[in-house]
């Protein structure tokens, strides 16, 4: 979905460019003004598609999430991507569709968006950081440590995995503490040094190669429900206060938008399609 947007950006980008490059002023006098502007048959489409994608992954999301819609085949940690997909290409397409002249109530919608979408892409980093069911359900915090515990459990029993390098991971995540500003970037490279000492260990066993990736990987599974176990509850916190800022831009952004919509109609703009 990445690529898709990249693509997209690429694409409006490319062509037009040429038109998108003209001083506000001298654009009415350009060939492909009618083409590009936003009432033109281009940026009209690009408004309606933008517009249409929000609602759209908006409102699918907020039904599964709120009122179990299609409980039985929308996951929820799917229908989030989904969501995050949308509403980035969406406000995209919206961008190329006012031709970036800003002005007006229209200005005022368009900087909410700007909000909602960089706080979205903040938001998704904190939700990703609660461990949860494929459902989407928060797990408490004795359901992450029965996982850690089930997790340790199985890697006491693989072949490779000795007194020496147990000691040596369940050194480092009983030294665990909540870090915060430049201590998470010390922590991270801690995480790499130990994942790259039981690798070389596991190395000196002569281990099958397909054995040690699914050790490490057991390793680096165990660290990050650790790192999760410490900043739990700074991320439950931080999650509650995001909605602070997510929520109420997008009810402006949304109030802006369906009034931006009414006057077009009442000055005459028409659905071109």
């Amino acid at each position: 979905m990445t690529a898709v947007t990249v693509l997209v950006t690429g694409y409006l980008t490319y062509v037009g460019f040429d038109y998108y490059k003209i001083p506000l002023e001298e654009r009415f006098y350009d060939a492909s003004h009618e083409w590009f502007k936003p009432s033109g048959a281009f940026g009209h489409a690009l408004g309606i598609t933008g517009t249409l994608m929000i609602l759209f992954g908006v409102s699918i999301y907020i039904a599964r999430k709120r009122y179990n819609f299609m409980k039985n085949y929308l996951k929820l940690k799917y229908l989030l991507e989904f969501h995050i997909f949308l509403c980035i290409l969406g406000p995209i397409l919206i961008l190329f569709h006012t031709a970036f002249k800003f002005g007006g109530i229209v200005s005022i919608a368009f900087w909410s968006m700007v909000v909602v979408v960089l706080s979205g892409v903040i938001g998704r980093f904190i939700y990703i950081q609660i461990p949860r069911t494929i459902e989407g359900r928060e797990l408490s915090l004795i359901e992450v440590k029965s996982m850690q515990s089930d997790l340790s459990e199985s890697l006491k029993n693989k072949e490779g995995m000795d007194a020496e390098m147990l000691s040596l991971i369940g050194e480092f995540i009983s030294g665990g503490s909540e870090s915060t500003g430049s201590s998470y970037f010390k922590k991270y490279l801690n995480d790499r040094k130990t994942i790259g000492l039981v690798r070389k260990k596991l190395k000196q066993k002569n281990i099958d190669k397909a054995e040690q990736k699914l050790l490490v990987k057991m390793v680096k599974d165990e660290i990050s429900l650790s790192n999760r176990i410490v900043r739990l509850k700074t991320m439950q916190r931080l999650f509650k206060y995001w909605h602070v800022a997510h929520l109420p831009f997008a009810l402006i952004m949304l109030i802006v938008l369906i009034i931006h919509v009414g006057v077009t109609l009442a000055f005459g703009y028409k659905w071109i399609f």
